[in-house]
């Protein structure tokens, strides 16, 4: 088969045929149109959610600031969390704000500390306690992820949504089968079986 022959199979139902049905027209541009959407609007997709998330996370950094804080209480070298033995435990710490105030919380530090320890912190904008912020790397990596998921999931949902209008489409084309086969059959004198 040459690729001639090729490209009239694949789009035959283009063509203009005595046995096209207008079913078939429809399935045509249902599957153009998911691919349509996969194409340009997985890319969109995935570009516009890799900028908004590269942009959060460059925000991030620019707000948050890391600040030395005082450990008010021991952390055992086997502090356990819900069971489970971790590197980390919840211990009360207390820092001083750029503006002079002193205030207390609790977070996520390393074990086997003692009272009076230094540990860093990182806060926000209002000086609360929040999560470092990713690097630069860490930041393109995951908003790329992001991004990658979000075009995955346009892309299923598209395909989803072609599948199950085919699936209507084939069970419709069934049905019709059905009732001219219904009118046809008994016109034909000797039934084998």
């Amino acid at each position: 088969m040459d690729g001639g022959t090729r490209a009239k199979k694949r789009l035959w139902r283009w063509r203009s045929n005595a046995l096209r049905r207008r079913d078939d027209i429809v399935e045509a541009w249902i599957v153009l149109a998911v691919w349509v959407v996969v194409a340009v609007g997985g890319a969109l997709a995935g570009l516009v959610t890799a900028h908004a998330a590269d942009d959060a996370f460059a925000r991030q950094r620019a707000e948050r600031h890391s600040v030395r804080a005082e450990l008010l209480t021991d952390v055992p070298a086997s502090a356990t969390s819900a069971g489970t033995t971790s590197r980390h435990a919840l211990a009360k710490i207390r820092w001083t704000t750029p503006d002079g105030d002193t205030r207390t919380d609790k977070t996520l530090v390393g074990t086997d500390q003692k009272a009076g320890a230094e540990v860093v912190v990182w806060l926000d904008g209002r000086g609360d306690l929040a999560t470092e912020p990713p690097s630069p790397t860490e930041a393109a990596v995951e908003a790329g992820v992001l991004g990658t998921a979000a075009a995955l999931g346009l892309a299923g949902t598209a395909f989803g949504a072609g599948a199950l209008a085919r699936w209507r489409l084939d069970r419709r084309r069934i049905d019709q089968w059905g009732r001219e086969w219904d009118l046809v059959g008994p016109r034909w004198g000797h039934k084998t079986g």
